[in-house]
């Protein structure tokens, strides 16, 4: 009965395994996604309970397709992309099964020792422990750190007649994310500074945003309030030019100039939604409510972030073009010198992709389309393909950006007025961010220019150095590291030469076959050699060698001949103590490094007497 159980839990979590996926869901820790990462989970855990050691679900997610794939064809086009990604989390997950079910194991032999066999690492059913309880903080530590939902716990527990503290998970939970909410929070509202920002709200309704059309705007202030601690304040407007943060795009900064003074605008956010706050501080004058103002922002920088935010949407374009239709806004940043995008993929953007998306969006600025932005229904705007992305609150009216020919999304931002406008895109790295999760970084417009410029002035100072021109930089540089090679050859020979000659000189002053003696001066690599070199002399025992380098500090060799009876490490063990270092175990060859150059020669004595020479 419990294997037919188990057999039906993972023939449909398959299923919907699949169907998720191809939706456009990864496994994540929150909203959909972790709503898949459990079923995937669940259906390896039931594996697990059949004994199956290997992977179970690419060849069930496999089954699942071929009944489903006339049904819904996108999921026979997707086959291997939605199989891929169903393996990579249940790989991942064997491996943190394996050790959260051992200490599971641990806690159930803690519960009742006398009563459990506690030999496997995977539950058997039909033991039980009778008015058993899981500690909470043991199904919270769990989840924490091996990824077990608290369903999957209290199911495992169950099999076994143990109850679980769920008051105690829930407080763990509850200190966690308070831990997490503190290390969050930069600057909390209080509930008076709410009050206020819905007085505002309620009395003049949102601010009206011109910003689209305009750089500048007159105005009325409708409230200035004082900010704690730095001297800024927050200025508020019946309407304004300045963006608000919002949308991946950061806010405008600029100024407000009225009859009476003149504030310098440092960044525009949400105090609620549809209510702009300009964070600013007065620097002549001063500004008063009901006051008439004039709001300008700075346009450069404006044009900046407009060639980025449109940038970021060509990107976003090429990117589901090389990559495929799964790729996903998962978040972005866009700033005056940069911007940034994350988005669902599930391996590393290869060279070769990355050169490719970059050809596709400088194709379109070339192109040179217009760049349209107008407003309609959201059921409209799907209709006509327009991009909306899970997790983002959208009105009844929404603001549909077509970028050129390829790129539809629905976007608050603001954009330039043609493709060419953004100037030449550069990707300027790539790189994981979580579990499906990649990011990119890129710039445009002049910001690829100086870039180009720069790497042009460090190309031109390197071939300088070498005395070649720019287009032979890669030969000269094969060349001086050919000529480097020969002379660290070279050098090695010399100092084998030399150190053959040292060893000879050494040699001689053996005492019952074992040289010890003190270099300075010398690197410890050097010495090091040397000492192999003596030991290779005819009736030499064993060899230890003390010096200061040249670089600072201490250094000791020790090496000894097979069948001399003494072992290398111990022979400098108490000196290296001494020097303020440790020696390695070796028993032939052992070195070691120490802070202290002025205790060598109280070292020395220390080797001797090891040595038996005292």
């Amino acid at each position: 009965e419990n294997t037919d159980v188990s057999l039906r839990i993972m023939a449909e979590h398959a299923r919907s395994s699949a169907i998720l996926v191809n939706d456009g869901v990864f496994p994540s820790n929150e909203d959909r996604g972790y709503v898949l990462r459990r079923i995937i989970r669940r259906a390896v855990r039931h594996a697990y309970l059949l004994g199956s050691e290997k992977l179970v679900m690419p060849a069930m997610v496999e089954r699942a397709i071929d009944v489903m794939g006339e049904a819904y064809p996108d999921l026979e086009r997707n086959r291997d992309f939605v199989t891929g990604v169903i393996v990579r989390e249940e790989e991942q997950f064997r491996q943190t099964m394996r050790n959260g079910l051992a200490i599971f194991e641990e806690e159930v032999a803690k519960i009742s020792p006398a009563t459990v066999a506690v030999t496997a690492t995977v539950p058997t059913p039909g033991i039980r422990i009778e008015n058993g309880v899981l500690p909470g903080e043991v199904a919270f530590r769990l989840h924490d750190t091996f990824g077990f939902p608290l369903e999957l716990t209290t199911e495992i527990a169950s099999e076994r007649g143990i109850g679980v503290d769920t008051a105690g998970f829930d407080s763990a939970m509850d200190e966690q994310r308070r831990r997490g909410k503190d290390a969050r929070k930069v600057a909390g509202q209080t509930d008076e500074e709410a009050g206020v920002y819905r007085e505002l709200l309620d009395q003049f309704g949102q601010t009206e945003f011109t910003g689209y059309m305009d750089g500048e705007s007159k105005g009325r202030v409708l409230a200035v309030l004082p900010t704690d601690g730095d001297g800024s304040v927050e200025i508020f407007l019946d309407r304004t030019p300045f963006y608000a943060e919002s949308g991946g795009q950061i806010g405008d900064t600029g100024s407000i100039r009225t009859d009476t003074g003149l504030a310098e605008v440092l960044d525009t956010t949400f105090a609620l939604p549809g209510l702009r706050r300009h964070v600013a501080r007065v620097v002549e004058g001063e500004i008063n409510s009901g006051q008439e103002a004039v709001a300008a922002i700075d346009v450069e920088r404006r044009d900046a972030i407009r060639r980025n935010h449109t940038g970021t949407h060509l990107l976003h374009w090429a990117l589901r073009e090389v990559l495929g239709p799964h790729v996903k806004q998962a978040g972005s940043l866009v700033a005056p010198d940069r911007l940034r995008f994350d988005f669902s993929h599930y391996s590393a953007v290869t060279p070769e992709e990355i050169e490719q998306i970059e050809d596709l969006a400088n194709h379109e600025v070339l192109a040179n389309d217009r760049v349209r932005a107008y407003e309609t229904t959201k059921g409209e705007a799907e209709a006509a393909g327009a991009i909306a992305f899970f997790g983002d609150k959208y009105g009844d009216v929404v603001r549909v950006l077509e970028a050129g020919k390829h790129s539809l999304e629905l976007c608050g931002g603001t954009h330039v007025k043609a493709l060419g406008d953004i100037g030449p895109i550069k990707v300027v790295s790539e790189g994981s961010i979580g579990s499906n999760l990649r990011r990119i970084e890129a710039i445009t417009g002049t910001a690829t220019i100086e870039r180009l410029r720069h790497a042009e002035h460090v190309l031109d100072a390197a071939a300088a150095m070498l005395g070649v021109r720019p287009d032979q930089l890669v030969e000269g540089v094969t060349r001086r590291l050919d000529e480097v090679k020969a002379l660290r050859d070279e050098i090695k020979s010399l100092r084998q030469q030399q150190a053959g000659g040292d060893a000879t000189e050494l040699a001689t002053e053996a005492v019952d076959g074992i040289v010890i003696a003190r270099r300075d001066g010398t690197s410890r690599d050097e010495l090091r050699e040397l000492a192999l070199a003596v030991r290779q002399q005819p009736g030499i025992r064993a060899v230890v060698l003390l010096g200061a380098p040249e670089g600072g500090g201490a250094a000791l060799v020790s090496a000894v001949a097979n069948g001399s009876g003494l072992h290398a490490s111990e022979l400098i063990a108490d000196a290296a103590k001494t020097v303020q270092g440790g020696a390695g175990k070796s028993a032939d060859v052992a070195v070691a490094g120490g802070k202290d150059p002025s205790k060598l020669d109280e070292a020395l004595q220390q080797v001797r007497a090891a040595a038996g020479l005292a």
